[in-house]
């Protein structure tokens, strides 16, 4: 059953300013919104997209994580951060544009490392998003939420590349769908009622189960023109390895192109992942940005809402082709 639990009426001023999403996804999606906090692990230009679609949506509180400093390359594409705040903290930085998105969401700052928090800081949220985080970073908070039973999200950009990866462990929520039903009608000057179909929509609910990250890490029969879902792990190794990602001044440079050896003769991929080494992989570009952020944010609305079924469980955007494509792996 989709969770009913009655949560605290919206005031006058919330209704008036969340009226048009009430009359898209209904006022009980409106109220777990409200009710929702959620985890925002690092503050770079997609993080920022997924702040700004989930503040105006109308969520109780969201938290920012993240120790890094504001560096130059945040200015392309991080809007929350001024143009003076280069060194200054990036969470801290980001706080009161983001606050006035939506005053009536309650934003909080954190300038920790996420590896220093320990097990039980995570289990007063309902939902963690990460980016910027290793692969072992990703696999340890994943576990931890599904000890505690919350909502995992985790997702980024490289240059026009991105993903994001949900794990909701068993999720109900609600779906309309369209049906087509059989009716009899008895028309003017007709004897006998004549039968008709017409289209209805009905609300059904359902529930999905998850994997966890990990499990995709290993993906097998994969469905063709999957070449990108190998070029995120790739790009997650290197992060792995070198602890950052690859930097502009390192375009000219083979050191992505090594790191992809090792993915390349493990799946026998030929020269198949060229097109996709050859793009642009370095920083963070807004519109892929504002497209993959924009993806994730609405797919953490679907979670707490409960309204509509979120992606289960990869979304990868192909810098080649600049489409999206779903995958559903282990």
């Amino acid at each position: 059953m989709v969770d009913q639990k009655n949560h605290a009426e919206l005031t006058d001023a919330e209704a008036e300013l969340y009226d048009r999403q009430i009359r898209l996804w209904g006022l009980e999606s409106q109220k777990r919104l409200r009710a929702a906090s959620i985890l925002l692990v690092g503050l770079n230009g997609y993080g920022a997209e997924v702040a700004k679609n989930i503040i105006l949506a109308g969520v109780k509180l969201v938290t920012f994580l993240d120790h890094r400093p504001v560096s130059s390359r945040d200015a392309c594409s991080q809007f929350f951060v001024p143009r003076d705040q280069i060194d200054k903290n990036r969470a801290e930085a980001s706080l009161q544009k983001a606050q006035n998105l939506n005053p009536m969401v309650q934003v909080i700052a954190d300038p920790s490392n996420v590896d220093d928090k320990p097990d039980e800081y995570f289990k007063d949220f309902d939902v963690i998003c990460l980016s910027e985080c290793t692969i072992e970073q990703i696999k340890r908070i994943n576990a931890i939420c599904r000890k505690y039973n919350k909502k995992f999200f985790a997702g980024d950009v490289w240059g026009t590349f991105g993903f994001t990866f949900a794990d909701l462990i068993t999720h109900e929520f609600a779906e309309d769908v369209i049906q087509t039903k059989k009716t009899r009608m008895l028309e003017a000057g007709e004897p006998i009622a004549k039968e008709k179909f017409e289209k209805v929509t009905v609300t059904i609910k359902s529930f999905e189960k998850y994997a966890p990250f990990e499990k995709v890490l290993d993906a097998q029969n994969l469905p063709k023109d999957s070449e990108a879902y190998y070029l995120m792990l790739i790009l997650l190794n290197f992060r792995e390895k070198h602890k950052r990602d690859p930097l502009p001044s390192e375009r000219s440079t083979n050191i992505l192109n090594d790191e992809a050896k090792a993915i390349i003769e493990k799946y026998n991929l030929g020269d198949k992942m060229d097109h996709l080494l050859n793009g642009d992989l370095y920083a963070q570009i807004s519109p892929v940005c504002a497209i993959v952020g924009g993806v994730m944010g609405q797919e953490i609305i679907k979670t707490v809402s409960q309204k509509e079924r979120p992606h289960n469980n990869l979304f990868i955007f192909n810098p080649n082709t600049l489409c999206g494509q779903v995958l559903r792996l282990s």
